[in-house]
């Protein structure tokens, strides 16, 4: 956990289930096509490019770049305190895959587009929710 926000909220289906254990390991995993070999994100049942249903996950590097971000300066979900930083996360990959998640382990004025970050995981119950930092932040 960080700090004294509550759990994450993580709606897992069948097809997504992978994608919020998967950090257990400390590995980023996302859907790949098994036809078309193309990066599937958010996981789905079948491939949206070739519509094959050979789709499963596929560990990545974790890396990527800010491609867009709010400040959330206002409690829009209860107990998470504002400000924070969501943002969408191009990974290295395949940047047209985006993930959206929260920059963590920095000043929320010193995010930026294009800013290099790397994932980590909070572990919440079951799940272990990737977040972002910036490349290259030790960790404490």
């Amino acid at each position: 956990m960080r700090g004294d926000n509550p759990p994450r909220f993580v709606l897992a289906s069948s097809e997504s289930e992978f994608y919020w254990r998967s950090g257990a390991d400390g590995r980023l995993r996302i859907q790949r096509c098994g036809e078309c070999s193309r990066w599937v994100h958010p996981p789905g049942p079948a491939c949206p490019f070739c519509h094959s249903r050979r789709v499963g996950p596929e560990p990545v590097a974790g890396t990527g770049t800010v491609a867009t971000y709010t400040i959330n300066r206002k409690e829009w979900i209860p107990g998470f305190t504002p400000p924070y930083v969501f943002a969408f996360v191009e990974l290295d990959e395949d940047p047209t895959v985006r993930i959206g998640t929260n920059i963590v382990d920095c000043e929320i004025d010193k995010v930026e587009i294009g800013m290099r970050v790397e994932v980590l995981f909070e572990e919440s119950g079951e799940w272990h929710v990737p977040l972002f930092r910036p490349a290259g932040t030790e960790t404490s």
